[in-house]
């Protein structure tokens, strides 16, 4: 999918890589985090966040990002899957095919 789209317009069911900028000495580089958005708080304002969640060697990692730190380079989005809820905190305990969501369809517009 790799589409460009505004920050503010990240939801739940996206996949995403986010490139964090980490700081080392004098020295800058790109820690990329890539997840399942989980959920989205405090709206479309400047002090809005986003859960990303992955499975990291079987254990279940999830961070929290501002969504306009100026700490944050990009976020990329890789795919996008069809939701039926805000918040998907039931993931957490999903197993197998429970933890799988449906691909959205494209939506040609004519």
């Amino acid at each position: 999918m790799n589409t460009k789209i505004d920050r503010s317009d990240i939801g739940p069911g996206y996949t995403v890589k986010v490139y964090q900028k980490i700081k080392e000495g004098d020295k800058e580089k790109f820690q990329i985090f890539e997840g399942l958005v989980i959920a989205k708080k405090h709206g479309k304002g400047i002090s809005s966040t986003i859960t990303v969640r992955r499975t990291i060697a079987g254990v279940g990692v999830e961070r929290i990002f501002p969504v306009h730190s100026p700490n944050i380079e990009k976020i990329e989005v890789v795919k996008q899957e069809k939701v039926r809820r805000a918040k998907l905190y039931y993931l957490r305990k999903a197993k197998g095919k429970r933890a799988r969501l449906k691909r959205k369809e494209a939506v040609v517009k004519e």
